[in-house]
């Protein structure tokens, strides 16, 4: 509890009974309307005098010795006794770890139910916090609603604690409509917490659409606040609507709210999902090299076939070449010769896929086969025989590999190359 505040709370009280006479009642921010409702009743004056002076320890930071002139008044009208046994509940409050005598205080003071308007009211109030704090959501359920009963308020923050109650309960169900009544009382004044209460809670219970339809009107209420935005996007991914997602992630890109690599690469993902590879290329190739994204195996392999896709070869065939180096698999290293020759990089292409060869690649007759294609281009043609011999001995590849080694014999006799 906010010593700051509950010193005011205090201070009120103690300025009330230390009036001429200590025939003053304290109530607490209540009004004329408010007081009318009930009979405002007066302190005995011998009670004023050591509440007075417990206040006086409490001002000097002497919170312990205040609680005990307040323990050792014996008062004997109820009213007094409720109006001691609250401060009791202040000061145990004050100094912290002590909810529990709070708590039972604070019981005692408001079961009578005689204090005055403002400090009734207080007193319930404090209860159902303390009985958050120490986890008694039931009591402190019942307390807020007591609260707004007895004062007439339909009060923001209080039903937002009435609504984090029933989560902390896990009665998901029950948190929708004290947090719509939180937004509601809010008014213009909006707050965030309801409607992280009702996002939390559809998601808890898988009900996206829902979720989606919270984080489409709090993107409007707080644009500036980036998480919503993020969410929004891959919340539109739960429910499949993929165009929704890229635009919005897109958009939150754009005014860099995106900084996490799971962020980024929701986006990326969206990219070559809508068939744009070259942007999500660009993107996840941009925050790899600024180290937004892990320079791993994964992401490389997502960034070479983000460039294959676009039919950038040669980048395509250079990450897988990085990749490659990074495992030292032959998987990256056939892809990676097949590319470069593709792009017409032969040399290369014939050191990669030997490379392949060498760690012991599976599909060996192509392997075999894209050399001699690749010696071929380069006129050399008694490698390109020898690699084809080699491809059909594959059963996969024979048939293939017997019409270009005819190919490669004729046109090696053609040029006058003895094979």
């Amino acid at each position: 509890m906010n010593k700051i505040i509950l010193s005011l709370v205090v201070a009120a009280s103690v300025t009330a009974v230390q009036l001429p006479l200590a025939t003053a009642a304290f109530a607490a921010g209540a009004g004329a309307e408010e007081k009318a409702k009930r009979p405002t009743q007066l302190v005995g004056p011998s009670v004023g005098k050591k509440v007075g002076a417990a206040f006086e320890l409490y001002s000097a930071d002497d919170i312990p010795g205040a609680l005990q002139v307040l323990l050792d008044i014996e008062a004997k009208k109820d009213y007094d006794k409720a109006y001691v046994n609250r401060f009791i509940a202040i000061m145990y409050a004050t100094m912290g770890k002590k909810e529990e005598e709070a708590i039972k205080y604070l019981e005692l003071a408001i079961k009578p139910d005689i204090l005055n308007e403002g400090d009734h009211g207080e007193a319930i109030k404090l209860l159902a916090d303390l009985q958050m704090q120490t986890q008694k959501y039931r009591g402190a359920l019942e307390n807020y609603k007591a609260w707004m009963d007895f004062t007439g308020k339909s009060d923001g923050e209080t039903w937002v604690k009435i609504a984090n109650a029933h989560y902390s309960l896990k009665e998901l169900d029950k948190v929708i409509a004290p947090a719509d009544k939180a937004i509601a009382a809010f008014g213009d004044k909006q707050s965030q917490n309801p409607y992280i209460l009702k996002l939390t809670s559809y998601y808890e219970r898988k009900m996206f659409k829902e979720a989606v339809k919270v984080l489409e009107t709090t993107v409007q209420l707080f644009p500036d606040t980036k998480t919503y935005w993020v969410q929004l996007g891959q919340f539109y991914t739960l429910v499949e609507d993929y165009d929704k997602a890229l635009a919005t992630l897109d958009l939150a890109y754009k005014q860099g709210y995106l900084e996490k690599e799971s962020e980024i690469k929701v986006l990326v993902s969206l990219y070559a999902q809508k068939a744009i590879p070259y942007k999500s290329a660009t993107l996840l190739e941009k925050h790899i090299a600024a180290g937004t994204v892990k320079r791993d195996d994964k992401n490389l392999t997502i960034l070479a076939n983000s460039w294959h896709a676009a039919q950038h070869i040669d980048k395509a065939a250079k990450y897988y070449g990085e990749l490659a180096k990074m495992t030292n698999e032959a998987k990256h290293y056939s892809k990676q010769g097949m590319l470069l020759k593709q792009d017409e990089q032969f040399k290369s292409s014939i050191v990669a896929l030997n490379k392949a060869l060498e760690l012991g690649i599976e599909n060996k007759g192509q392997i075999y086969m894209s050399i001699a294609e690749s010696h071929f281009y380069l006129e050399q043609y008694k490698q390109a025989h020898n690699a084809i011999q080699k491809a059909m001995d594959d059963p996969k590849t024979k048939k293939a590999a017997r019409g270009w080694a005819g190919f490669i014999k004729d046109t090696a006799k053609r040029k006058k190359v003895s094979i």
